[in-house]
C-alpha cells in the first residue's frame, strides 16, 4: 500500500471522512486551497483537459505551460507530479475504469522522468461534494483505493475531495472548486477558469459523450494534441434530446443535476448537435488517422492536417 501521507503508508481507508478525522492537516491543506482566488488561464499556454482524458508533459515542454480542466461536480481532478523532473500528468476523472486509468497516470509520468534520480510523485486530488446519491464519496474512495494497490510510493499532498470540496448555497450543496490547473513550469496546483476549452472541443466531447474511455491527448515528444480515431453509431436516437426542457436533460444526463454549471445543458445540446452533423464518425478521421494539432507562433491550437492542406 504505496499511499503516503507524511511518509507514513495510509492504511485501508473505509470513508473520506475517517481520512480527514485521521489526519487532520489534509483538512487545513484543503481549506487553504479552496480559499484561494480563482485564476483565469491564458490559452496560449493552456492544454485543456475534458473529462475522460488526461495528458503529461514537463517543463521543457514550449507549447504547453498550464494543463487544466473544469465543470467537475461529482468528477474528480488528478494532478499527478514528479519533484524530480518536474514532469506532470492532469487527469479529469468520472469513474468509468479507475483501476484502470490510474497506472496509465503513472507510467505517463514515470516515462518522462526516466533520467532522474531524485525526486518523489506528489498526488493532487480536487472535486466532488456531498451530493446525495454519494456518487462523490465512491468515486474518492475509488481513486485513493488505485493509488493504494500501486507499487510506486505516492505522496499525497491535496487532498480536496468530497466534503472538503463541498459548500451550500441556497440549500444545495454544491463544489466549492469546479476547476483546477498545473502550472508544469512551477509545479503549482491551483483553482481555475478556462475561457478556452479547444482544441476540437466538441467532437472530443462527442467521444465522451458516446462512451469513450480514458484517453491519453497529448504526446509531449512533438508538441501534438492527439484526438481519436473515435466511432460511435449513426442511429443512436440522440435527437429528441433538443426539444426537451432544461430540467429533463439534467435530471437524465447529470450525476449532480442541482450543481451543474449554467453552461452544462447547452453544452449537451452543442454535442448532440454536433454528432447529429456527423453521424458517421469515419469522415472525421479520413484514413483513419487521428486529428492532430500543433500550437502556433501566436499561441493557437492549429491542425495540422490544415496546415498541410493549405
Amino acid at each position: 500500500m504505496p499511499l503516503l501521507i507524511q511518509n507514513i503508508v495510509v492504511e485501508r481507508i473505509t470513508s473520506t471522512a475517517e481520512l480527514f478525522d485521521k489526519y487532520q492537516h489534509l483538512q487545513e491543506n484543503a481549506k487553504a486551497f479552496r480559499s484561494q482566488p480563482l485564476t483565469d488561464v491564458d490559452p496560449k499556454c493552456l492544454l485543456y483537459v475534458q473529462q475522460r482524458e488526461f495528458a503529461a508533459t514537463t517543463p521543457a515542454d514550449d507549447s504547453v505551460s498550464v494543463i487544466g480542466s473544469e465543470d467537475a461536480t461529482t468528477c474528480h481532478l488528478v494532478v499527478l507530479r514528479h519533484t524530480g523532473s518536474g514532469a506532470a500528468c492532469f487527469a479529469h476523472c468520472d469513474g468509468s475504469n479507475t483501476c484502470a486509468e490510474v497506472p496509465l497516470f503513472i507510467k505517463s509520468v514515470t516515462s518522462l522522468s526516466t533520467c532522474c534520480n531524485e525526486g518523489r510523485l506528489e498526488l493532487h486530488l480536487v472535486g466532488g461534494f456531498k451530493d446525495e446519491a454519494m456518487t462523490s464519496h465512491e468515486l474518492s474512495l475509488n481513486i485513493l483505493a488505485a493509488f493504494q494497490q500501486l507499487k510506486d510510493d505516492i505522496h499525497l499532498e491535496t487532498c480536496c475531495i468530497t466534503e472538503m470540496n463541498d459548500v451550500v448555497l441556497n440549500a444545495v450543496h454544491r463544489p466549492a472548486v469546479y476547476g483546477v490547473a498545473v502550472n508544469v513550469k512551477t509545479g503549482k496546483v491551483f483553482p481555475a477558469n478556462f475561457p478556452y476549452k479547444g482544441p476540437a472541443e466538441a467532437l472530443r466531447s462527442a467521444r465522451t459523450f458516446t462512451g469513450g474511455q480514458m484517453v491519453d491527448i497529448y504526446d509531449s515528444s512533438r508538441g501534438l494534441v492527439k484526438v481519436g480515431p473515435c466511432k460511435w453509431s449513426p442511429n443512436m436516437g440522440i435527437a429528441f434530446w433538443l426539444s426537451q426542457d432544461d430540467a429533463i436533460i439534467l435530471k437524465y444526463l447529470s450525476t449532480s443535476p442541482k450543481a451543474e454549471p449554467p453552461d452544462f445543458v447547452h453544452h449537451i445540446k452543442s454535442t448532440i448537435q454536433f454528432l447529429l452533423k456527423h453521424p458517421n464518425s469515419d469522415s472525421l478521421f479520413p484514413g483513419g488517422q487521428p486529428q492532430l494539432y500543433h500550437r502556433t507562433e501566436s499561441g493557437e491550437w492549429e491542425s495540422v492536417a490544415s496546415q498541410v492542406d493549405s
